[in-house]
């Protein structure tokens, strides 16, 4: 199987080249893919079965957000789909409380900054443009995963409440509240204010707060993060304490 995934038509020339290794123990995690591209699809598949993933597949958007009321672990959503586009799947999913929460890698040939700003600014948790390499594609899927991962069993981990100026964030039900309200976040979102309340005062920079909201290694551009702070920003409202940093990134008020 070829590393980067452009065709199925060059999937089919490789993979009878060599035997295929011996699939791994399924690790319980479900992956929703909606995608239209049958090729592509085919080639993920493929590849997540031989990683341990469930994995489940829609082919138009209307499908993926019926799918999508399973709850998965983690859904990769193309952009351009027939009927629903991926755009109004984010808006679907961050608007309903059943899979607000739900992370989202958006995996699409739009490649412009724009888009990808738009991607981020709908609620995408990552973004990764075809084409792509497979290995490249699993290391973005683990590490949304560790990161979605908080301990919830007695004997795994304190439960854990970081609190500031009456902001409150729940690190083990995954909630965030502000004077007891609470605030409906995208898991990229819950995570950079997660980062910034544990040391108010302190400065971040963006690279910083890239590494803790999406993951060490993602290839997003520094503009994703001020987009993902303008909406977090918002949703804070009038108890905003974010301030800018100029040259380095952000801080949270002391």
């Amino acid at each position: 199987m070829s590393s980067e995934v452009t065709s199925m038509k060059d999937v089919k020339k490789q993979a009878p080249l060599k035997a295929a290794p011996a699939p791994k123990v399924k690790n319980g995690i479900k992956l929703l893919i909606i995608e239209d591209e049958k090729a592509l699809v085919d080639a993920l598949v493929y590849n997540l079965d031989r990683e341990g993933y469930e994995v489940t597949v829609a082919h138009d958007g209307q499908d993926g957000l019926r799918k999508a009321q399973a709850i998965p672990d983690i859904i990769l959503l193309d952009i351009m789909l027939p009927g629903i586009n991926g755009i109004e799947i984010l808006r679907e999913l961050r608007g309903n409380e059943k899979t607000k929460s739900i992370p989202v890698i958006v995996v699409s040939a739009k490649s412009e900054e724009t888009d990808q700003v738009v991607g981020f600014s709908m609620g995408a948790d990552d973004y990764v443009t075809k084409p792509f390499s497979v290995k490249i594609l699993l290391q973005r899927i683990n590490a949304l995963q560790r990161r979605a991962e908080v301990p919830t069993k007695e004997g795994q981990g304190p439960v854990e409440l970081i609190e500031h100026k009456q902001v409150k964030v729940d690190m083990v039900k995954h909630r965030a509240f502000i004077l007891d309200e609470e605030l409906d976040l995208t898991p990229t979102e819950f995570r950079l204010l997660e980062c910034l309340l544990r040391s108010p005062g302190r400065a971040f920079s963006r690279q910083h707060l890239m590494d803790s909201a999406i993951g060490e290694g993602a290839i997003v551009l520094e503009r994703t993060i001020d987009v993902h702070i303008k909406t977090l920003r918002k949703k804070l409202g009038s108890m905003d304490m974010i301030e800018t940093v100029r040259g380095l990134g952000y801080r949270f008020k002391e």
